[in-house]
């Protein structure tokens, strides 16, 4: 499995937003993450969510710790990858 690192996108595995791809933009702790999809893009809000309620996949785009969801959109952008969250 990949690491958990800011910039990972991963897949919503439970919740109202199951099934749905977000980016990792802060890491909390042991047990929490926060993501962002951001919301225009993929439907998915800016939360606090549980380790165990996402799936990471292998791709990853450069954002930074904290990074707001018009950054997050550009990153994608220009990694190519905006296709792929809407999917």
């Amino acid at each position: 499995m990949p690491a958990i690192e800011i910039g990972r996108i991963c897949v919503k595995e439970a919740g109202r937003e199951q099934g749905k791809k977000c980016v990792i933009v802060d890491v909390m702790d042991k047990s929490f993450i926060l993501v962002t999809g951001p919301k225009n893009l993929t439907g998915v809000k800016r939360r606090r969510v549980n380790l165990e309620h996402v799936a990471v996949i292998g791709d990853k785009v450069e954002v930074k710790r904290g990074a707001s969801d018009e950054e997050v959109s550009q990153a994608l952008d220009a990694a190519g990858k905006a296709e792929l969250m809407k999917a």
